[in-house]
């Protein structure tokens, strides 16, 4: 992938924008200038520099902030690659020079494209399946952790006004009964208001076998308090907004879990992950993400050097 090219272009790539250095065969220096991290002005260079050949556009970081320009690249028909960042700060070592630039990243970057092409890595389809799994993995994490924070305000709550009555329903708060039941009768007032005839015709709908022992948990921890706790009634309104608000979320999960498993059956690792019991579709999808990290990790004991995460804007020169 690293013969026969025209052009090799090094991006230190920024949140806000990038800065390139092409350098040619012969090492000649091209463009060395900040570029913005938009469609039109990474088109722009693209097109002008493969006036001089076939462009081989390298970044420092394949997903995040460098997943515009690698796919702006390939869809002006260059090919891409990335410099693993281990690989760049020893090559920088190489260079004269200590300060840290992007204009110097850049260059270093262009230079191992150039003189040490063993040391890229590619930016194959694989990856992007990557990418795609790792940004509905981070959606569901911020989904699970909503759905924490509901479901601890739903039980604080209902320890606050009944502690008797969230023994039952605390551990089931994620059921589909229970929330249809907090959905439409609220807390324990409104609960003992609809009685046992029509809180079982609701929760026999989502739970067929559980639902007349779920309702008579829940008639005999009413039975357990008498007095009424300040701040109940307040309670029975916004109770049934959390229990929508906790089923959204749990819906939600559910369709990014469907999402994840029809990105994994393209993946070729799903068939072997998915084989060992116990290893369900979010843990395959966080196992194939963390292989990436222990591609790094091993990388790092190998050479004996830090981790040093790339800054998220760019540095000015």
């Amino acid at each position: 992938m690293h013969d026969g090219y025209g052009v090799y272009l090094g991006l230190d790539v920024g949140k806000e924008g990038h800065h390139a250095v092409g350098l040619g065969p012969d090492g000649k220096r091209l463009p060395d200038a900040p570029l913005p991290n938009t469609e039109a002005r990474l088109r722009q260079l693209f097109d002008k520099l493969a006036r001089h050949g076939t462009v081989l556009v390298v970044v420092d970081q394949p997903a995040s902030i460098g997943a515009l320009p690698i796919a702006v690249a390939r869809a002006s028909g260059h090919q891409v690659a990335y410099l693993p960042g281990l690989a760049m700060r020893r090559i920088a070592d190489l260079h004269p020079g200590a300060a840290k630039t992007d204009a110097r990243d850049a260059y270093v970057i262009a230079d191992a494209a150039r003189t040490l092409p063993h040391t890229l890595r590619r930016v194959d389809v694989g990856d992007e399946a990557l990418a795609e799994l790792e940004v509905l993995v981070g959606f569901d994490d911020d989904l699970a952790g909503e759905a924490t924070r509901v479901s601890n305000r739903i039980r604080g709550l209902l320890t606050q006004i009944h502690p008797a009555l969230e023994r039952v329903l605390g551990p089931k708060v994620h059921h589909k009964a229970l929330l249809e039941l907090l959905s439409r009768c609220g807390g324990p007032a409104g609960l003992r208001k609809a009685g046992r005839r029509k809180l079982t015709s609701i929760a026999a709908v989502h739970a067929p076998r559980m639902g007349e022992r779920l309702v008579e948990q829940i008639m005999t921890a009413l039975d357990e308090q008498t007095v009424t706790v300040p701040g109940t009634a307040a309670a029975e309104t916004i109770l049934p907004r959390l229990a929508d608000s906790l089923r959204d979320v749990l819906r939600q999960r559910d369709q990014v879990a469907g999402e994840v498993e029809r990105m994994l059956d393209a993946h070729p690792l799903a068939p072997v992950l998915t084989s060992m019991p116990g290893i369900g579709v979010r843990t395959a999808a966080l196992i194939c993400l963390a292989r990436r990290r222990c591609d790094v990790l091993h990388a790092m004991l190998r050479d004996k050097i830090p981790y040093q995460p790339h800054p998220t804007s760019p540095v000015p020169a």
